[in-house]
């Protein structure tokens, strides 16, 4: 939680006939980022993607070690971008800080979106400085801790989002709600203060510092939430907590069955992606 264990890019564009250059940007704060941007030829519409922790902009080596802990297989984000770039989109995709090949920022601490909202931000700013993405519309696909973080960014710079046609958040999601199921599933006594006090021994927060159900409200642009509804790591009414509080008229919320594993949310829409398309079809203009 405190510490994201750093994963390899293991797959590029090219190896799905996509070309692409590798771009390097900075954060807010002035952390550097690297990441990808796929053209689309003659597409005026570009989606930034954020990723999940401890995830990169590939996806996440789950099938080795020593990465196996969430289930033992792997995350490919390479078969979104190709669905994405064939439907004429043009794609940012970027690395954290703390995560695949960006630099370190914050003494290498991850905090679950209220630092990392500064890379969110400086993705916007590096689209619209770039003389062929300047002119853009632009969507977000921001994952777990990247939704957490685009919550935070809509929270403290909602101008950044006034041109923003639409955004897909899927598994936003609360640490504390990792945390006390963990705790619980466990059954530690006292386990969840217990681990709030070491976490802030080693980091200076307390995981009430991270607030997505509350920062959710910031987002007023058109928003689909989607989430593995028997997440085995934490209970889905958290995540409806977070839909609910969305500011936006134009919201949906989409169940992922058939699973309880939650990383096989993040395959789950490079293999069923028309949910994903609508969407943002329907919010480009």
């Amino acid at each position: 939680m405190a510490h994201s264990l750093r994963s390899p890019i293991l797959r590029t564009p090219d190896q799905y006939g996509m070309q692409y250059e590798d771009i390097f940007f900075s954060a807010i704060d002035g952390v550097p980022l690297e990441g990808w941007f796929i053209p689309a030829k003659g597409s005026k519409k570009l989606i930034i993607c954020n990723h999940p922790m401890p995830a990169n902009r590939y996806g996440f080596p789950g099938h080795l070690d020593p990465w196996k802990m969430f289930g033992g297989f792997e995350v490919n984000f390479l078969p979104e971008y190709k669905i994405l770039h064939d439907a004429g989109y043009n794609i940012i995709a970027y690395d954290f800080r703390n995560h695949g090949r960006s630099g370190q920022g914050n003494g290498g601490i991850v905090a679950h979106g209220i630092v990392e909202y500064r890379d969110v931000i400086g993705s916007l700013r590096y689209a619209r400085s770039r003389p062929d993405t300047k002119d853009m519309q632009i969507a977000l696909y921001s994952r777990c801790v990247g939704a957490n973080s685009t919550f935070v960014a809509m929270d403290k710079h909602p101008e950044e989002f006034k041109n923003i046609t639409s955004m897909f958040a899927l598994q936003p999601s609360p640490p504390r709600a990792f945390v006390k199921t963990a705790m619980d599933n466990a059954n530690i006594p006292n386990g969840y203060e217990l681990f709030d006090e070491a976490f802030k021994k080693k980091t200076g927060y307390v995981l009430d510092d991270f607030r997505p159900i509350e920062n959710s409200k910031a987002s007023t642009i058109p928003t689909l939430v989607a989430q593995v509804k028997d997440d085995s790591s934490m209970p889905f009414h958290y995540v409806e907590e977070i839909y609910n509080n969305i500011s936006a008229k134009d919201k949906k919320l989409f169940w992922i069955e058939g699973t309880d594993q939650r990383f096989q949310g993040y395959n789950y829409f490079g293999k069923n992606p028309k949910v994903m398309l609508d969407w943002f079809d329907k919010h480009f203009k």
